[in-house]
């Protein structure tokens, strides 16, 4: 146990203190090191000033948000974010990134150590699954905001599947199913709009064609997708207090789920 009048290591405890830990960690980047702080995200709330600061005098912090949707279960909707990527995503000057899985978050802070200004990189609570594909094409992906994770299985691209975080895996999961019903299917893993938005033109519509439908799944507020998809799975109310599994199932977080809006948007 450490006492509270010990001030030595490396990492600090603060408690309750989102601002205050924000407002630490940008003097400790204009002091030249890489400090990186963390807490839940429903809580970047309190952190907000601090954030903004970061973001409009460009400062090195890492903000480490984690429990990043209703998965995190029985603590209910006051802890599970909703509108907080939409609304991170509109503050200019924040690198936001969303990864889907292990490699895709060592890439996430790959990008940070590299690049200027702050980075917030946003964490599941539950386990997710570590994809195929992503050991090889993570490194260049998410330094592009979006890549073609799974590729469609013939020339003729009828769909293509967003996803971000940990919705990625399902999306996964229904281009099987949808694969096997004979409509060729493409998945895209988009860990940062950011990025992507600073990709010219012709290569971002080589990941995303503009004439293919699109179905997006985010388990967060759908605002802003209509920019890169036709259609969102996501959550435009509050959560509930239940276990993760029985909150996937209700919002529509499930393989069965995504299968059926793709379907809807083909119209099949």
């Amino acid at each position: 146990m450490i006492a509270t009048h010990d001030f030595g290591g490396r990492q600090v405890h603060w408690g309750i203190r989102e601002h205050a830990m924000g407002s630490v960690l940008n003097g400790m980047a204009v002091s030249h090191t890489l400090p990186i702080g963390g807490t839940f995200f429903c809580f970047s709330d309190y952190m907000r000033p601090a954030v903004r600061l970061a973001a409009l005098s460009g400062y090195k912090s890492a903000f480490v948000w984690s429990h990043d949707s209703i998965g995190l279960g029985e603590d209910g909707p006051t802890h599970q974010p909703i509108e907080h990527l939409a609304s991170l995503r509109a503050m200019p000057g924040l690198r936001l990134i969303r990864p889907a899985d292990a490699n895709e978050v060592a890439h996430a802070w790959r990008v940070h150590f590299d690049g200027v200004g702050p980075t917030a990189i946003i964490l599941t609570r539950q386990k997710v699954p570590v994809l195929e594909g992503t050991a090889e094409r993570a490194a260049d992906g998410v330094a592009a905001g979006a890549y073609t994770l799974v590729d469609e299985d013939r020339a003729e691209l009828e769909l293509v599947l967003i996803g971000t975080g940990s919705e990625v895996s399902l999306c996964v999961g229904a281009r099987e199913v949808l694969t096997a019903e004979g409509i060729s299917t493409r998945v895209v893993s988009m860990p940062s709009w950011d990025l992507f938005e600073q990709c010219p033109g012709e290569e971002r519509h080589r990941v995303l064609p503009p004439d293919i439908p699109t179905l997006a799944v985010e388990a967060g507020s759908r605002f802003g997708w209509d920019r890169y998809a036709d259609d969102v799975v996501s959550i435009d109310r509050f959560g509930a207090s239940a276990p993760i599994e029985t909150l996937m199932k209700e919002f529509g977080f499930t393989v069965e789920h995504v299968v059926e809006r793709a379907r809807a948007l083909l119209g099949r």
